[in-house]
C-alpha cells in the first residue's frame, strides 16, 4: 500500500493505557456489585461517553446516582499508579525510527486531551517523531466522527486518501473510514475480541509492520 503519511491513534496503539483504564472501571463496577465485561466496555474505546457511557450504564444497573467527581479522581489516581512504569508498546520505537528515516510525516490523532497525550509523548521521549498532534478540542467532533483525522490531513497538507491510519478500536476505524483514509488495526488485550474485518490489514503488533 502506498501512503504519504502515517496517523497513529494514541491510547492502546503507542502506549498500553487501555488496560489500566479498563481495570480501573472494572473495579468501580465490582465495588458496586456488578461486572463490566470487555465486550460491553469496548463500546466507548476510541471515543467518549457520548457513544456509550460506563457511568450511565452503572447508574442504570444500580438505580443509584454517584458522586462522579470523587470516583473519577480516585479512578484516575489508580490508573496513573498502574501506569507508573509504562513504556511504548512493542515495536513502536523501532517503527517510528524507520518511518522517520524514510522521511514519512507522522501524526498522533486521539480523542483524548492534549494534557494526556502530550504528557505521555513528552514522558516517553516520543515528541520528536511527530509533525502534528491532534486531540480533543482541535476539531468540532471526536471519533467516531472523521473530524480529527481530517484536521490532521489538513495540517499535513495531504489528501485524506494519502494518509494511513493505525487504530486499535472500532470507533477509530469508523472515524478513519468516514475521513476516506485507509486504516490498519493493531488490536490490544482490551480490543482483541472486536471484529476488525473492515481494516485493510490487521497486525499483532507494530513490530509486524
Amino acid at each position: 500500500m502506498e501512503f504519504s503519511a502515517v496517523l497513529f491513534d494514541f491510547d492502546g496503539v503507542l502506549v498500553d493505557t487501555e488496560w489500566a483504564i479498563y481495570q480501573a472501571w472494572l473495579r468501580t463496577f465490582e465495588d458496586h456489585g456488578h461486572d463490566l465485561p470487555l465486550e460491553v466496555y469496548t463500546r466507548c474505546i476510541g471515543s467518549d461517553f457520548a457513544t456509550w457511557s460506563p457511568k450511565t450504564h452503572l447508574e442504570d444497573l444500580t438505580g443509584a446516582a454517584f458522586d462522579w467527581h470523587d470516583l473519577d479522581t480516585r479512578r484516575q489516581a489508580d490508573i496513573m499508579a498502574e501506569l507508573a512504569d509504562a513504556g511504548p508498546m512493542h515495536g513502536v520505537v523501532s517503527l517510528l525510527e524507520k518511518l522517520k528515516a524514510e522521511g514519512t510525516p507522522l501524526a498522533v490523532v486521539s480523542s483524548s486531551s492534549h494534557a494526556w497525550v502530550d504528557g505521555w509523548l513528552e514522558k516517553l521521549g516520543l515528541v520528536g517523531y511527530f509533525q502534528e498532534v491532534v486531540c480533543r478540542g482541535d476539531a468540532p467532533r471526536i471519533k467516531p466522527a472523521p473530524d480529527l483525522y481530517l484536521e490532521a490531513a489538513r495540517r499535513l497538507a495531504l489528501a485524506p486518501a494519502d494518509c494511513l491510519v493505525i487504530e486499535d478500536s472500532l470507533n477509530g476505524l469508523n472515524s478513519a473510514t468516514a475521513a476516506g483514509m485507509p486504516a490498519w488495526a493493531v488490536p490490544n488485550r482490551v480490543t482483541a475480541s472486536l471484529d476488525f474485518s473492515q481494516a485493510a490489514r490487521i497486525l499483532e503488533s507494530l513490530a509486524d509492520w
